[in-house]
């Protein structure tokens, strides 16, 4: 049986429901999908040649900053071979047990998918060699004079890694893949797509011009897109009727402070940091993180991506610093000579 439950999804709360429903806006088909022409076209033609073959495609590999589609894709992969699916993430994966646990439970054909697949220990990843090229598991069982090495067939399979951050992927695990796609920010006209297909979805009637703001500052990421979406759809039940035009829009994303440029509160008390806390001088990551209370990864994997994109930062031999654009965004362009 396939395992499609989103992970968090059996979460209490509002959390969960929130986690639900923007699984049920992801595409299932990749006729579906939109954005990414040359990933998508590329993984077409594979699985198309893999289901006139009768053989499961090659290992796959999606990389891109988070929620540009990696995890909607594998699921779309999943559901074009019309194969089960198990999902699981590098950090899970703790022990070799672990890995043979799923993988023995695996049909001919499935999808194994890993999210952050670059933080696998790295025990869990040697075993992972050989179920890869292979399709076996070496196992030792037991210990000392007694330990003796066992081998368990695995049906054909085919692994979907999700990564972050490429550079951290072993070469030998990355040269195992036999395809990587690199999933890029999203255009405003793609976002424009993705946000009327889900208002769509949600039975919501949004005017032309507010999808276009929603869009805007939706950092060129379609999960943003959605959540910002749901978010002014909150905004205009409680305090507009349920319409929603471009000046509920406006409101509605000024109150929940994602500014003209999709910056949000972690994003203005960087620069914030970086400006005046620091004077403009360079300063290190893990000092800028406790400076605003965030974690080092989450800060370099989700904010600093698309701060440096916007050239609001930029990262120098003794760290990271603000730019001109980045004081004039927060009304500070007439300190810059005097703080750089």
């Amino acid at each position: 049986m396939s395992d499609t439950t989103p992970k968090g999804v059996l979460n209490s709360g509002q959390d969960a429901e929130e986690e639900a429903i923007e699984w049920s806006l992801r595409p299932i088909r990749l006729q579906e999908f939109v954005g990414q022409p040359a990933t998508k076209e590329h993984l077409a033609i594979i699985l198309e040649a893999a289901k006139g073959r009768g053989e499961s495609p090659d290992h796959l590999l999606f990389a891109g900053s988070p929620g540009l589609g990696k995890t909607t894709l594998a699921n779309i992969v999943a559901s074009e071979l019309g194969v089960g699916i198990k999902a699981t993430s590098g950090p899970a994966l703790v022990r070799a047990g672990d890995l043979a646990a799923i993988l023995t439970n695996l049909q001919e054909g499935d999808v194994f998918f890993i999210d952050e697949i670059h933080r696998l220990a790295r025990p869990v990843e040697e075993i992972l060699y050989a179920a890869m090229e292979d399709f076996g598991l070496d196992l030792v069982v037991g210990k000392g004079p007694a330990a003796r090495s066992i081998r368990l067939e695995l049906p054909r399979f085919t692994l979907i890694g999700a990564t972050t951050r490429t550079g951290l992927l072993t070469s030998p695990l990355r040269d195992r893949f036999g395809f990587l796609g690199r999933l890029d920010y999203y255009e405003t006209a793609d976002l424009l797509h993705i946000l009327k297909r889900s208002a769509s979805l949600l039975n919501l009637q949004i005017a032309h011009d507010a999808a276009v703001e929603i869009a805007g500052r939706s950092r060129g990421t379609p999960r943003i897109a959605n959540r910002l979406l749901r978010r002014v759809r909150d905004y205009a039940q409680v305090r507009a009727d349920g319409q929603i035009n471009v000046e509920v829009a406006r409101d509605a994303l000024s109150l929940f402070e994602i500014d003209v440029e999709g910056l949000d509160k972690v994003d203005m008390a960087i620069l914030t940091a970086l400006i005046q806390r620091f004077r403009g001088k360079p300063v290190g990551l893990t000092t800028l993180a406790v400076a605003v209370g965030e974690e080092p990864n989450t800060l370099e994997e989700v904010y600093e991506p698309y701060l440096l994109r916007r050239g609001f930062i930029i990262r120098t031999p003794r760290g990271r610093q603000a730019t001109s654009p980045a004081y004039e965004h927060l009304g500070l362009f007439e300190t810059a000579d005097r703080l750089l």
